[in-house]
């Protein structure tokens, strides 16, 4: 893993990427040897039981918070033509069930371990590319933030934590109960920049991971092919102009070549390309990027992708890595 600068914001380099596939196959082995080691002497696991059961701090308090999330659903699944669930007498009434209820947690192996494992990969994803889980956390699966729903996210957060607080009060400040996952990642894009935010140190969270299962980052980690350096000639081959609308591919080894075809450009972007990509090839302009991204993936040919970003391409260097690797992504996903 290689970190860079980006102005005040720290970074993992563009020649690699978050693998959200190792991350989950070591999350279930963690989990898995945790689980199995205290369910030898006992049937199941306690509430203060569970504060303890990892020596990663972090990943117990995402367990409690998984709980407590599905616990919600289940409330929120009370209705009845009946009774008046709103009522004032019967929410209180709910509200001191929860709290009994809350100190009476009771989980066998089996309901534990689906929660533990989502526990164990966000926890890395924090620590290894808080980027990453940012992006998650911002967008979700409606690419909405609700306001109440995230502070209540930020309650079993405890590390890498300072930009979405400064990002809570900035939505309290303004007022917004709901904003588009777009202007919340313009938002948090904004005080990234505003910040002086270090992500912390990975070392120590990599020794209290090994105590259970032996943890090595650089699984963690895809690299990307780099450009082979082209070789000289003894004659220099004639120049050829390319433009983007032309559709013609570079010769080299692309991302297609290694990753299976993806179906959205938008959801395979992680966050660290979506800030590269937004200050390098499109100024700055969040929104303008978005807009960009939204349009190229309601394209069913690479053609109509390019021809999308005609308009935008006569300022980009074609040499940059950051050309290459968008260009990259595009021949992915309309391979």
């Amino acid at each position: 893993m290689v970190l860079v600068n980006f102005g005040e914001i720290q970074i993992i380099a563009m020649d690699e990427r978050i693998s959200l596939e190792a991350i989950a196959l070591y999350s279930d082995k963690y989990a898995d040897k945790l689980a199995r080691s205290f369910f030898e002497q006992k049937e199941v696991i306690r509430g203060e039981e569970i504060l303890s059961l990892s020596p990663v701090h972090q990943v117990n308090l995402f367990v409690v918070g998984e709980l407590f999330k599905a616990w919600k659903e289940e409330i929120r699944k009370l209705k009845s033509p009946y009774f008046d669930y709103h009522h004032a007498d019967v929410q209180q009434a709910l509200h001191q069930f929860m709290n009994v209820l809350s100190r009476h947690i009771a989980m066998d192996k089996a309901h534990l371990l689906p929660l533990l494992k989502k526990a164990v990969s966000t926890t890395l994803l924090v620590i290894f590319s808080p980027y990453d889980y940012y992006s998650s956390v911002i967008t979700g699966p409606k690419n909405m933030l609700n306001r109440s729903a995230f502070q209540e996210e930020l309650k079993y957060l405890k590390i890498n934590k300072a930009p979405l607080e400064r990002l809570l009060q900035k939505l309290q400040e303004e007022g917004h109960e709901e904003l588009p996952g777009n202007q919340a990642f313009a938002l948090l894009d904004q005080i990234l920049e505003e910040v002086n935010f270090t992500p912390a140190d990975v070392e120590p969270f990599i020794e209290q991971f090994s105590k259970t299962e032996k943890l090595e980052p650089e699984q963690f980690y895809i690299k990307m092919k780099q450009k082979e350096p082209e070789k000289k000639e003894a004659e220099p081959a004639p120049t050829v102009t390319r433009t983007v609308a032309s559709g013609e591919k570079k010769n080299r080894t692309t991302l297609a070549d290694n990753f299976r075809k993806i179906e959205r450009i938008r959801d395979t972007l992680t966050i660290n390309q979506k800030f590269m990509f937004t200050k390098v090839l499109f100024s700055g302009d969040f929104e303008l990027f978005s807009k960009t991204i939204e349009e190229i993936d309601k394209q069913t040919t690479l053609q109509g992708a390019l021809q999308c970003l005609e308009v935008h391409v006569s300022a980009w260097d074609p040499e940059s890595e950051e050309y290459q690797e968008f260009m990259e992504i595009l021949e992915q996903r309309f391979a």
